[in-house]
């Protein structure tokens, strides 16, 4: 059955440009092409399309208008359109938080070598958002008054263990809710959540303004320190080293891996490496199978490693594959994981040093 798609933009030449590149595509169905929010939901209502491309400056109606407004009548799938700039990534960033599955940029339609890349994106992120539908009713439903944060005090004096995680599509919203249930005195936290330059910026601010921990993203060279959590800029994979005594944050610039820079498998092999049976690791919802081998290599160095569940996961795609590796220890809903967290944490975290 071919996947329908309503494209939502106020530029014609968008709607153009976006429209032919589905119609054509084998496996899709263009349903319609609207040029505002009131003609989308329109055309939502007439087709009920699997999925919707959505721009995010329209007139009348704005597209995270829209999009929250979608979201309580008729949960369904969303890719935004977004332009790359900070403004850009902070508008994509909330569209994530109100029930966006994933966001592509607005194409350069200069270059016929870029349209060919753009289309293969625009069209993977179309499917994987169409087959993420069931999962984005469950979380539709879920989405509501934040999560209760932990109250118990944690009083990591020390660097020696720490605490990765990975995520990618449905990722930022996830990451979000366990950095916001965590206390205070958590030992250090690496992350990386599958982005694009300037967006991770954006993320961090989000996170750090949201949480009781400092988020940050990493420049590289940073000790990681109790209390701080350290975000992978979206063009550089994040490793950890130890440099004496103490974790330290590198970046690197070497090929991407899993087609994605930051991977999550680069961060896992590196904690596994460095930090063995010190070491955390937690992977949640995501699209295709990064993470899942690091994962396994921080098991079998003695890490503890908990994964989302399907239920509570916008994509079971990575999170499963680790399961399918046996490299994880607890599969829990996303809610339940930073209780599991803190109490593991508590266990192993007597005599760290400063």
């Amino acid at each position: 059955m071919a996947i329908s798609v309503l494209v939502v933009d106020d530029s014609a030449l968008i709607r153009q440009v976006l429209g032919e590149m589905i119609r054509t595509a084998p496996g899709f169905r263009l349903v319609g092409a609207a040029a505002d929010a009131y003609a989308a939901r329109d055309l939502v209502n007439k087709f009920a399309p699997d999925v919707i491309t959505l721009d995010i400056e329209m007139p009348r109606m704005d597209g995270l208008s829209f999009l929250a407004r979608l979201m309580k009548a008729r949960p369904t799938p969303v890719v935004m359109v977004s332009t790359l700039t900070e403004s850009g990534a902070d508008a994509t960033l909330k569209a994530l938080e109100l029930g966006a599955v994933d966001y592509v940029a607005k194409p350069k339609l200069d270059i016929k070598r870029n349209l060919e890349a753009y289309r293969s994106e625009l069209l993977e992120k179309l499917q994987v958002a169409a087959a993420a539908g069931e999962g984005i009713r469950r979380v539709a439903g879920q989405r509501g008054a934040s999560p209760e944060r932990i109250s118990t005090t944690l009083s990591v004096q020390g660097t020696e263990h720490i605490v990765a995680i990975g995520a990618s599509t449905g990722g930022t919203e996830a990451i979000k809710t366990v950095l916001e249930m965590l206390p205070v005195g958590m030992p250090g936290i690496v992350m990386t959540q599958h982005m694009p330059p300037g967006f991770t910026r954006s993320f961090a601010e989000r996170l750090n303004r949201s949480c009781r921990l400092n988020v940050l993203e990493v420049q590289g060279g940073e000790r990681i320190l109790p209390g701080y959590a350290y975000l992978a800029p979206g063009d550089r994979h994040l490793l950890v080293e130890r440099s004496g005594a103490d974790l330290i944050c590198k970046l690197s610039d070497s090929e991407p891996v899993n087609r994605h820079k930051p991977a999550v498998d680069v961060m896992f092999d590196s904690v596994a490496e460095v930090a063995g049976a010190s070491a955390t690791g937690v992977l949640l919802t995501g699209m295709g199978k990064d993470g899942a081998v690091g994962m396994l290599h921080m098991h079998n160095s003695g890490a503890r490693t908990f994964a989302q569940d399907e239920k509570t996961s916008v994509v079971y795609g990575m999170p499963k594959e680790a399961v399918k590796l046996e490299a994880v220890d607890e599969v829990l809903p996303l809610t339940s994981i930073a209780a599991s967290l803190v109490e593991h944490i508590k266990r192993v975290s007597k005599g760290n040093r400063v």
